[in-house]
């Protein structure tokens, strides 16, 4: 079932209203079908074939982006300083039609293999060996291919994909679901489409990952609430990094001087994003509070839309800018998302990573 028409979060999603208890029938019966897919899959019934290296996937349960192709990048590089040699995996969300995977370089049309996955190898200088296709299988047997030497693979998104095989770690398997929260935290915890989540809010997960403040996630006590108690998480702190010009990389400058050189009136932001208000929530932290043009995740960008934009300063992400390559206008300046991983998330992953393969010692 898809829900692809909402590339827009629409408000009542944030809190129960008569449209949402409007739409609830349409979410039991969404609600149904989850139901009926997992118990196929628990049963057996559809032989799935593992893959022969270990498969973290990183995913949300609330519909649109909350941060997880900066998570994605960070554990790749990680990963890699631990000695390990991953590999990264991905539907490659807008690209075109596919009929086999395509492998990503830094180099791809993101309108052929998705913005995403394009922006991963930017930032990574293309170490990592990147494939994209809706059919994740397909895209590990062709990684594993052409990069034999990869021993654990990434996937960006994939946790409601019932064709990837996984033995999760928290049921002694050395697979990691990763689940990432925003500070949306679950809306209205209604299914699609009456609220976000394309699965009820107490899907299993080897670990939570917050990405900024949480709603709801503390009480006045400052503990968190009963949903987590008991669960795995780790909260991962973002920082923007200097801005660089689009159109000239090497002259960069700090937010900093751009909040001196500008009047706010002559700044605006643009996002594209899932969750385009935490970049301008971001960027207003840093002193910068000018206009905010939120568009729908993904949206694509012509020269004409920038040259409408009145201001002497446009900042743009850099999700948004592997779609600007062929824009020349002196004013976009891109602002980078830094993100560290905790030591403790790091020591994890090592120790769920070097366990024996469990489907070596089944009966």
């Amino acid at each position: 079932m898809s829900f692809s028409f909402f590339r827009k979060a629409p408000k009542f999603w944030e809190r129960r209203g008569p449209t949402s208890l409007f739409l609830w029938p349409i979410s039991w019966l969404y609600g149904l079908v989850i139901r009926v897919r997992k118990l196929i899959q628990d049963t057996g019934l559809v032989k799935q074939k593992p893959a022969s290296v270990p498969v973290i996937i990183v995913g949300n349960i609330r519909v649109g982006g909350t941060g997880k192709t900066p998570i994605v990048i960070a554990l790749a590089e990680r990963l890699q300083q631990l000695g390990w040699r991953p590999g990264i995996i991905s539907r490659g969300y807008g690209s075109s039609a596919q009929t086999t995977p395509l492998q990503v370089s830094s180099h791809s049309e993101p309108s052929l293999v998705g913005d995403e996955p394009v922006l991963i190898a930017k930032r990574t200088h293309d170490q990592f060996p990147i494939w994209v296709f809706p059919k994740r299988q397909k895209s590990i047997r062709s990684l594993l291919k052409h990069s034999p030497d990869v021993n654990v693979i990434i996937s960006d998104d994939g946790l409601q994909h019932s064709g990837l095989a996984r033995w999760p770690a928290r049921e002694g398997g050395r697979d990691i679901e990763f689940v990432v929260r925003d500070g949306r935290g679950e809306g209205n915890r209604f299914l699609l489409p009456a609220g976000p989540l394309r699965e009820p809010a107490t899907r299993g997960r080897d670990a939570t990952l917050f990405t900024g403040k949480t709603k709801g996630s503390e009480s006045r006590s400052g503990h968190q609430e009963e949903y987590f108690l008991g669960r795995r998480a780790f909260s991962l702190q973002g920082n923007l990094g200097n801005a660089y010009q689009l159109i000239n990389p090497t002259n960069t400058q700090t937010l900093a001087q751009i909040a001196d050189s500008y009047l706010p009136n002559k700044i605006t932001a643009v996002a594209a994003l899932g969750n385009p208000q935490r970049f301008f929530d971001d960027l207003l932290k840093q002193g910068i509070a000018g206009k905010s043009i939120p568009l729908s995740d993904h949206a694509t960008f012509t020269p004409e839309f920038f040259t409408k934009i009145n201001a002497q300063c446009i900042l743009i992400t850099e999700k948004d800018a592997v779609k600007c390559a062929a824009i020349a206008d002196e004013r976009i300046w891109v602002v980078p998302m830094n993100l560290t991983l905790p030591d403790s998330l790091a020591d994890w992953l090592q120790s769920i990573l070097q366990r024996p393969d469990p489907y070596r010692y089944t009966l």
